[in-house]
């Protein structure tokens, strides 16, 4: 069976790099029936931020991306929280010190700050590597501070298959005696998601490609041990575009590059989803780029990856959750709307149908109280404003006779829906032989106050109401 895994640090928000790996872990798992785990690695006990797990649960949940086991859900390879895992690392650290793969480091900090101040590389002289047996028990008796490192080979080359960008090999010379176990006792993320990954039985390990080169220090733990090496997964990397048209690796100086950001700015969750699943990765034989999670299950798969970098394009993302908005039902979208109208909305404003204009007209929730400004507080505009070559108004005498005329149906008019507003004019366009276009230019114009605007002149006064109508094609006309 299939076992994946999405193993963040809970060091802050949920970047879009971690939410992409965390959506490829998951569809991978669940398109052959799998299993997706989540496991909060927070060895690194200095970089921990305070409810930073929870970001990263409530994020799952948001996505829908439902892990099988993890925290709170339990299953049985808990605990599923590395520092509560504490007492396996040092077990599987001291089998490999044991078997000759790994030796005590009894190197002050002191020593270290030296040695890389001589060393730019920042590189350890492997001081401790062949200490005698007696020197070892005698400073482990005298509870003498101590790191266990990996015994690294010397010579030759290690190698792995990755299934996107194929065979790695790296010289053997090229590999740091790196740290497995820290002097306060926890794991270092080099030692303990390979531990974990073994006893949670994860087949497919997928990452960013920044781990290429590091991998090979983890297939020779998995060789040490006499395990079998899972599948790797390494995503290519995402890029952003820069303001000189170049790209670089995505940052926040590209705009807001975390899920809860997007969110924040009236993304939908979906449309997020749905994109980062196209960052990377291309589906075979499909005429839509649009998918829901259930489909990108069936349809997601490993070949379909690419080695080349990916570019988070911000005006792509927008134009997707554009179109995910424009396809919500009236419903959905009123309560989506709630959080993010801050504009106070007087009472001769149909709030309904506004949204149900503004639904078809914004890209981002966020847009809702810039679009519905207009609706709310006619804007200062000038009188050139009428002019439109299109229906061939040039003469601002004739654009007050159609406001006349307008004003005096409305007068009239006693309901103020969209189709009796429509029929209540249209036999101006008889009567002053003027194009339906025209007439109705001239009041969007007036009632607007903008050359663009989402829906007509009658839907328009349908939103705003008789009293306001009337109000403001008679400010048009004192303007003109």
């Amino acid at each position: 069976m299939t076992v994946t895994r999405f193993a963040p640090s809970p060091t802050g928000y949920m970047h879009i790099g971690n939410l992409r790996t965390a959506l490829y872990s998951y569809l991978i798992a669940k398109h052959d029936d799998g299993n997706f785990i989540l496991r909060i690695e927070d060895t690194d006990r200095e970089r921990l931020v305070e409810g930073a797990t929870d970001v990263i649960k409530s994020t799952l949940a948001i996505t829908g991306l439902n892990y099988d086991e993890g925290p709170e859900v339990g299953g049985e390879h808990g605990p599923y929280v590395q520092s509560e895992r504490k007492a396996i690392y040092m077990e599987y650290a001291k089998k490999l010190v044991d078997m000759g793969y790994a030796y005590y480091c009894f190197c002050t900090k002191e020593r270290l700050e030296e040695l890389h101040s001589e060393d730019a590389t920042g590189g350890y002289d492997r001081h401790c590597r062949n200490l005698s047996k007696e020197e070892i028990e005698k400073n482990l008796a005298s509870g003498i501070p101590f790191v266990i490192r990996q015994k690294m080979p010397l010579e030759g080359t290690t190698s792995y298959v990755d299934s996107v960008f194929g065979e790695i090999s790296m010289n053997n010379s090229e590999l740091q005696d790196q740290i497995l176990m820290k002097a306060d006792g926890y794991p270092t993320y080099n030692f303990a998601h390979v531990i974990d990954d073994y006893l949670m039985g994860v087949t497919h390990v997928v990452r960013g490609s920044e781990y290429l080169t590091s991998t090979p220090k983890y297939v020779l733990l998995y060789d040490a041990f006499g395990w079998e090496r899972p599948n790797y997964v390494h995503l290519p990397l995402l890029m952003g575009k820069n303001e000189d048209g170049s790209v670089s690796k995505l940052s926040k100086r590209h705009g807001a590059v975390s899920f809860q950001d997007l969110v924040r700015d009236g993304y939908l969750p979906e449309a997020i989803i749905n994109y980062i699943a196209l960052l990377g990765w291309c589906p075979k034989q499909s005429e839509t780029e649009f998918f829901t999670l259930d489909e990108l299950k069936t349809l997601f798969t490993i070949d379909g990856v690419s080695k080349s970098p990916a570019v988070f394009d911000f005006e792509k993302l927008l134009w997707f959750n554009g179109e995910y908005i424009h396809k919500l039902d009236d419903e959905k979208f009123y309560e989506l709307s709630k959080e993010f109208i801050k504009t106070s909305i007087p009472a001769n404003i149909n709030k309904d149908r506004m949204l149900t204009l503004l639904k078809t007209r914004v890209s981002k929730l966020s847009e809702l109280d810039e679009k519905m400004e207009f609706f709310i507080n006619l804007p200062e505009y000038e009188k050139e404003l009428f002019f439109n070559k299109k229906n061939k108004i040039s003469d601002l005498g004739v654009v007050k006779t159609v406001l006349e005329a307008a004003l005096e149906v409305l007068s009239d008019t006693n309901s103020f829906d969209n189709d009796t507003l429509f029929n209540s004019l249209m036999p101006l366009s008889e009567k002053l032989g003027m194009k339906t276009g025209a007439i109705m230019w001239c009041v969007r114009i007036a009632v607007s106050g903008m050359a663009a605007t989402p829906g007509g002149a009658t839907e328009i006064m349908e939103v705003i109401g008789k009293d306001e109508t009337l109000s403001r094609i008679g400010k048009a006309l004192a303007k003109l």
